[in-house]
């Protein structure tokens, strides 16, 4: 009985770990509603590029990336391409970083966002499938639906708007080497920010 229960915890502890994605795997398939009441799932996008951009609007370091205008710039460049980008919001409700669809819009007209669409994760149900630990945590989706960068927006661990010119920008760097057909040279990188701010379980 005593190695049962101890199978058993231990397996509770491993549970977690195997439902994280892995770069050169298949993206899992979801669904949310954006801020303007759309339905959006990653397999519609299938035969595009996808970038996945996790956010809390309160959180200092996406503060560093749309503050100093890196984000909207790398949406609008990704967009530009072709690539569909979606920023996902799994903040629960009551906690920091929670908004409204009314208040996601008027944070995306404040700052300029240019992603495609800005989705409602309440529930945290797309920020724990894909194992998203910080706000930013970024995830580049290639064509055929396969991920192929997940990890940290960039090279420097700061809120410092003067280290975004020194930094390596992961992401754009991926969507051009996919571009290119060339393998993506830096697949994964450690993600740093604001911890996601899920709902307690």
């Amino acid at each position: 009985m005593k190695h049962f229960l101890f199978a058993l915890f231990a397996l509770a502890f491993a549970a977690p770990a195997l439902a994280k994605v892995a770069v050169g795997e298949a993206a899992p398939d979801f669904t949310l509603t954006d801020s303007n009441g759309k339905s959006h799932s990653l397999s519609q996008y299938k035969g595009k590029v996808v970038v996945l951009e996790w956010n809390n609007p309160k959180c200092p370091f996406v503060g560093k990336h749309y503050g100093g205008g890196n984000m909207q710039k790398q949406q609008a460049d990704a967009s530009a391409a072709g690539v569909v980008w979606l920023t996902i919001n799994s903040s629960a409700a009551g906690k920091q970083g929670d908004v409204s669809a009314a208040e996601a819009n008027a944070y995306i007209a404040k700052v300029d966002g240019k992603q495609t669409a800005y989705l409602l994760d309440t529930s945290g149900k797309v920020g724990h499938l894909y194992g998203a630990k910080t706000t930013p945590h970024m995830f580049v989706i290639d064509k055929a639906g396969v991920l192929r960068y997940m990890g940290g927006i960039d090279s420097i661990k700061s809120t410092d708007k003067e280290d975004l010119a020194k930094a390596t920008q992961y992401v754009p760097q991926a969507l051009a080497e996919l571009a290119a057909g060339k393998p993506v040279s830096v697949p994964t990188a450690e993600p740093y920010g604001c911890s996601v701010e899920y709902a307690a379980k």
